[in-house]
């Protein structure tokens, strides 16, 4: 979107260096007392504790943020993933001279370790050898807390996603109950949300000059403490606000949008004029600067203790933070917990080209730390031929925590610097062969996309511009992608360049010379795109588009594929147990897989993210997209083992194991003589002998006698597909063993009676986007 009216004060690099220091970018930043002696140093300015392995590249957070001060003449260090049990670790690299800076990684803490069934994970993508373990659950509290006990006097700043998604009272998922902020819990200085670079480089030089942290209460982009509101400020009660589901007017977004027009009829009428008419003018009178409704001025949520009993007023506040996230005109949050009160002041204005330019054009060496030696990094693996072109995401969807952390304003890159990041790949990173990976972001095709009135931009208070419908102020013109595409590929030396970002479809259906040039020239076989659900209730508890936007892309993508000569396929990504998702719905989900001959090799079910508005739904059984009470819409949401495992069942109805718990679900629903049979349009098969009898005979099941294809739910990336695909492939020569349809019997895992399961199917990691 464009960011004219959306300008910071200053420029993000404009601060005085420290100590006005014009040393060299340091080849990584240090992890040892010996790295720091090489470099001259005899201490850091600011230390990084973080949870991820250090991968000094710019998709990685704390790499950016170590950098980023580094630019500004700090001495940066990085605690990487310390041994958390003592303080021993956070006196490595000594004390700090300005603050420690704490982050749980790229990924929360809680989702890194555990399922979406609350079940531990053994594996860490953002730790040499994919080991688990090496991060502390809720890392935030743990190292802010040894932080503590290392030096007590230093300012510990907290921030990244995990801090981000708990800066004011939040519901969590893992122990099922309302949390306070985390910058109580943690007993942090200052918290900083979203991607950051603005407020920290402020902190940074504020302490620099010797103020202290606790006079820093007025940043924007940060959370603090405070006994009381801050002084000058006028406060509004959230009730007032958002009464009946009614957000009061701050200010007509489009008022002046037809301004031009206006102006223009009065000049034409002036054609008409007597040109001899006299005119009198009258001196101007001075008007003093009208102050906009959102300046200076904060909302007062419930409180801690109010929202954690509940549900109606934790769904209230929701509401209410999710409209103060334009910063253009958000208001401050203030809410109490016990005589505390949490802070939040308005969100950091949104980085300029130039700015996002120079925090992508850093020192990156583009690799992980020489200190892990030839250890695999599986995160950096993924993406280390990959360029990530733009932040922010105007989708809004209800699940998904972009929104809450990087905002709405979509902060492009110049396609200049996007090339130069290639070449730099292209002549620099190790095991290049010519093939980008990726260039992409949050999504794949909100490069440079804007509102059309920077007016409208600045006060609207939409939580999605593509939901119901594309507004009509949002431009559709995928121009510069194309552009940006067509310069990559007559790169010397670049032999394809893939576009592996999801695809949201129901925008590039608005530019057909878009779909056209992807799929002729960046599909690598296989695209994702994640229309998430085919029925309208959930659809709209996610706000996403119909399908009826699916099936014009798929066939915009089926006709380009053909005239190019290609064989590609779409992998649709689904959310099984997603708030406002009944059994109903997802047969009738199951039954559009069945009839477009799809099959879900793997399934993730809904995954309560702390902040996000699916969670509000999950935990209160309100909607907080529409007006909040007592008596507003109920929710329904899939909650116990057996309701979301029955969820994540129906998606796999092809799965023989699956079939009693369907069968039974069916019967419920007085759908077992139209679903239950061996016909084509039958969901599943009638119980046979052999599982009455305790086994189950791997026979392949009829789709409408058409060839299946395999398929995806959120989470699952390609490489995962295309493995499943070779495996299928392989079923089918033979080379492989124990398949679906091998006709080999396999006893029923009965549970306690401990029969043997044979077969295995496994669920793929979450990883949130």
């Amino acid at each position: 979107m464009s960011i004219d009216l959306l300008q910071a004060e200053r420029p993000l690099f404009s601060y005085p260096k420290f100590q006005a220091r014009s040393e060299k970018a340091a080849p990584f930043l240090p992890m040892s007392r010996q790295e720091m002696k090489k470099l001259g140093w005899d201490s850091c300015d600011i230390i990084l504790v973080v949870g991820d392995a250090y991968v000094d590249h710019p998709s990685f957070g704390m790499a950016v943020i170590g950098r980023t001060l580094e630019a500004q003449g700090y001495r940066v260090g990085i605690i990487a993933q310390p041994e958390w049990h003592n303080k021993d670790a956070f006196m490595a690299l000594g004390k700090p001279n300005l603050f420690f800076g704490v982050s749980a990684g790229n990924m929360d803490s809680m989702i890194n370790r555990y399922t979406a069934e609350r079940r531990m994970r053994h594996d860490d993508a953002y730790t040499p050898d994919n080991e688990g373990g090496k991060r502390p659950d809720r890392a935030v509290l743990v190292y802010t807390q040894r932080c503590k006990e290392a030096y007590k006097s230093v300012p510990v700043v907290i921030g990244g996603i995990e801090a981000s998604l708990r800066r004011i009272a939040h519901y969590d998922y893992w122990s099922d109950k309302v949390r306070r902020s985390v910058i109580l819990d943690a007993k942090a200085d200052i918290l900083l949300y979203g991607n950051a670079e603005r407020p920290l480089l402020e902190v940074a030089y504020r302490l620099s000059q010797g103020e202290q942290i606790k006079e820093m209460q007025d940043i924007r982009g940060t959370a603090v403490l405070t006994k009381e509101a801050l002084p000058n400020w006028d406060g509004i009660d959230s009730r007032k606000v958002d009464q009946l589901g009614k957000i009061d007017p701050i200010i007509n977004p489009y008022a002046d949008i037809n301004v031009a027009c206006a102006t223009q009829k009065l000049a034409d009428q002036s054609l008409n004029e007597d040109p001899t008419e006299v005119i009198t003018i009258q001196p101007e009178q001075y008007r003093p600067a009208k102050k906009k409704p959102w300046e200076n001025t904060y909302i007062q949520l419930p409180s801690f203790e109010k929202v954690s009993q509940d549900k109606v007023s934790y769904a209230h506040a929701s509401r209410i933070m999710h409209q103060e996230t334009n910063p253009g005109c958000a208001r401050a949050l203030a809410q109490y917990h016990g005589e505390r009160l949490v802070w939040i002041n308005p969100p950091a204005y949104p980085l300029t080209t130039e700015e996002i330019d120079s925090v992508f054009g850093l020192p990156y060496q583009r690799v992980p730390h020489p200190s892990y030696g030839e250890a695999k990094i599986p995160a950096y693996d993924m993406i280390k031929f990959s360029i990530n072109i733009m932040r922010g995401c105007f989708g809004g969807c209800t699940f998904c925590s972009i929104t809450e952390h990087e905002g709405r304003v979509i902060q492009s890159r110049s396609e200049d610097s996007i090339i130069k990041e290639i070449e730099t790949i292209r002549d620099s990173v190790p095991g290049f062969t010519g093939v980008i990976s990726d260039l992409g972001g949050p999504t794949a095709n909100m490069y440079r996309l804007k509102c059309k009135s920077p007016k409208a931009e600045q006060t609207c208070r939409r939580l999605s511009c593509v939901f119901p419908d594309i507004c009509h102020h949002m431009n559709t013109d995928h121009e510069h992608t194309i552009n940006l595409y067509r310069r990559a590929r007559k790169l010397s030396g670049i032999k394809k360049i893939l576009i592996a970002s999801g695809v949201r479809y129901d925008i590039a259906v608005e530019d057909p010379r878009y779909v056209k040039e992807l799929v002729e020239h960046h599909v690598g076989g296989y695209l994702k795109i994640a229309p998430e659900h085919t029925e309208k209730g959930p659809l709209d508890k996610m706000m996403k588009p119909t399908m009826s936007s699916y099936e014009v892309f798929k066939e915009m993508f089926e006709k380009y594929s053909k005239a190019a000569g290609k064989k590609q396929y779409l992998i649709p990504y689904f959310i099984s147990a997603h708030p406002g998702t009944t059994d109903q719905d997802m047969i009738n989900l199951a039954l559009w897989l069945k009839s477009n001959n799809f099959k879900l090799d793997q399934v993730q079910n809904f995954y309560p993210s702390p902040l996000a508005n699916a969670t509000t739904m999950y935990h209160t059984g309100k909607n907080p997209l529409h007006k909040i009470s007592k008596e507003s819409e109920e929710v329904f949401t899939a909650k116990g083992g057996r309701q979301r495992k029955l969820h994540k069942a129906i998606l796999r109805y092809h799965a023989p194991e699956n079939w009693p718990l369907i069968r039974e679900t069916l019967k419920k629903l007085g759908l077992a003589r139209k679903l239950i049979g061996k016909g084509p349009n039958h969901l599943v098969p009638p119980e046979s002998r052999n599982e009455a009898q305790g086994i189950v005979t791997q026979t392949k099941f009829t789709t409408n006698n058409k060839p299946t294809q395999s398929a995806v739910t959120r989470h699952t990336g390609s490489a995962q597909f295309k493995k499943s695909a070779a495996g299928n492939k392989a079923a089918k020569t033979g080379s492989a063993k124990a398949k679906l349809g091998s006709n080999k019997p396999v006893a029923l895992d009965r549970g306690k009676t401990g029969a043997k399961k044979v077969v295995k199917f496994t669920t793929n990691k979450s990883m949130p986007r």
